[in-house]
């Protein structure tokens, strides 16, 4: 993992509520443990004919929908059964974050875990993104955890302490548990000590 720093990026719109899991990625793509080519599947049956040609008004397969970094979703992304897949997929397209009114627990987790910040906001501020013009750009800060929009509008999203720490320093769980060796150690050298003490 690379350290999550700020980013501009024009925002994709999905406005559709309860996108779950098996509509993100295809419960047929699950068989391969490699993040590789699943961007290629994310929205699969949405995104492409039955032919295997893609459907011209699908958003990702338009202009707008390409090289953008944040998703615009509906209420209640990533509802459905868990994967971890979802997220590899979104990541792998080019998605670095999700702004939605709420998210599913799992989704929101296995967001997190892999270098995707789901971002809460209002029904008010959501209902004002999907206004937005194609070209418009929103400000994704995890630091300050603000979205800025285009008229400078912040607005602040949750995001628990430990999820942020790992995102900003590019480090999962066992990368923080190594961070703490020293003091792991530490505690190991003292509780030996004191165990001989007492022996």
């Amino acid at each position: 993992m690379t350290p999550f720093i700020a980013f501009e990026s024009r925002v994709v719109p999905m406005p559709n509520n309860n996108i779950d899991t098996d509509q993100i990625i295809p419960a047929r793509f699950l068989k391969t443990t490699s993040k590789e080519g699943l961007d290629k599947n994310l929205f699969c049956d949405w995104r492409y004919n039955a032919d295997g040609s893609p459907k011209e008004d699908f958003i990702l397969n338009t202009p707008r929908g390409q090289n953008a970094q944040v998703l615009l979703a509906g209420d209640n992304f990533g509802c459905g059964s868990s994967r971890e897949h979802a997220p590899w997929a979104l990541t792998q397209f080019g998605f670095r974050a999700v702004i939605s009114t709420s998210f599913a627990d799992i989704f929101k987790q296995n967001a997190l875990k892999n270098s995707l910040i789901p971002i809460v906001v209002s029904p008010e501020v959501h209902a004002k993104l999907f206004t937005l013009p194609e070209d418009a750009k929103v400000h994704v800060d995890l630091a300050s955890q603000t979205l800025t929009l285009p008229d400078g509008e912040k607005v602040e999203f949750p995001v628990d302490s430990f999820s942020k720490t790992c995102l900003l320093e590019g480090i999962d769980e066992l990368g923080w548990i190594l961070k703490q060796a020293p003091a792991i150690e530490a505690y190991e050298a003292t509780r030996v000590s004191t165990l001989n003490t007492l022996g």
